[in-house]
């Protein structure tokens, strides 16, 4: 009788992964562009490097977003801005896949939905800080990977050797460097960041959904979906961005034969750096970019996410 049953309703945790996986695999490949730009626009004027005396001489190449992302293209070539595409697309493998999973059982069997099945807020933000932060520790050997890629075509044009020929080969050689603890470099601050993007991103979507379920004449379909996508989007961005900064900067760089950082000591000593030497705004580095890709990859990841589940019939989110 359990082997008639449909495949989501005989496993239904490792449907939803699987599920969400695919749906966040499309968001990354669709927005990652975006991505690239943030992450080299967050270690422009890095007042460390600058200390330390690695970035003696050397002008920074790019001012802004669309200088930038156009300075790849016409420096690096527009594949570049893919450019770690592939660690980023395993990272949401496995980070969405454990954070939707993890949000669910905490909704549902651990914190509780109240009488009338709505979630109340306080337990949407412990649940979504609390799955946040555990798919980003799963997922954290895969961000660090796709950070340092990302950073490669700079390298390059700053007359620097390239440390990567491919996935793989970032993978064993960070392993080889710095060993087990050398792949989760910098996963304090991007816990901490995850938690807060899910902060925003997964209670406010699920709280604007279930508000708009409950308190307006829409129904649950796309219309709904995209207006709470956009919302969640808008606040991850918010408050995730200085968390991102700093996660940025820890993880790209350089390091000792022990894997300790040279630049930093900890996530909260790249924050009081980056404060005193840049200001406080430089914390939102990159904030436009991270915004105009949390927007659009929320929207799509969620559209995405609610079709598949209807498709392949588990219950909407």
């Amino acid at each position: 009788e359990e082997k008639s049953l449909p495949l989501p309703e005989r496993w239904p945790r490792a449907s939803k992964f699987a599920l969400s996986a695919c749906a966040a695999a499309v968001a990354e490949l669709v927005t990652f562009p975006l991505d690239l730009t943030k992450t080299r626009l967050q270690v422009q004027g890095e007042a460390a490097v600058h200390r330390s005396g690695a970035a003696a001489g050397q002008a920074v190449p790019y001012r802004g977003m669309l200088r930038t992302a156009a300075g790849i293209v016409q420096e690096e070539g527009l594949r570049k801005l893919w450019q770690g595409a592939t660690p980023a697309v395993y990272r949401h493998i496995v980070y969405s896949g454990v954070r939707m999973v993890a949000y669910e059982h905490l909704r549902d069997s651990v914190l509780g939905r109240a009488e009338d099945k709505s979630f109340p807020f306080w337990k949407a933000v412990v649940g979504g800080m609390s799955a946040g932060a555990i798919g980003q520790f799963f997922a954290s050997p895969t961000d660090l990977v796709k950070v340092q890629m990302q950073m490669e075509g700079k390298r390059k044009l700053e007359g620097k050797p390239l440390r990567f020929r491919g996935v793989h080969h970032a993978f064993v050689k960070i392993l080889s460097e710095g060993g087990i603890r050398g792949l989760w470099a910098g996963w304090v601050p991007n816990v901490q960041r995850a938690a807060l993007v899910n902060m925003g991103d997964l209670t406010t979507y699920d709280s604007v959904k279930h508000f708009l379920l409950l308190n307006t004449p829409l129904v649950d379909n796309s219309v709904t979906h995209s207006v709470a996508s956009c919302c969640s989007g808008l606040v991850a961005a918010v408050l995730g961005t200085p968390a991102d900064v700093v996660k940025t900067r820890i993880m790209n760089q350089p390091r000792d034969k022990q894997g300790r950082g040279l630049l930093y000591k900890s996530s909260t000593d790249c924050l009081i750096q980056t404060v005193q030497g840049e200001g406080f705004m430089s914390l939102y580095k990159g904030f436009i970019p991270t915004w105009m890709r949390m927007a659009p990859w929320s929207l799509v990841f969620w559209l995405t996410y609610e079709q598949i589940r209807r498709i392949c019939g588990v219950s909407s989110f």
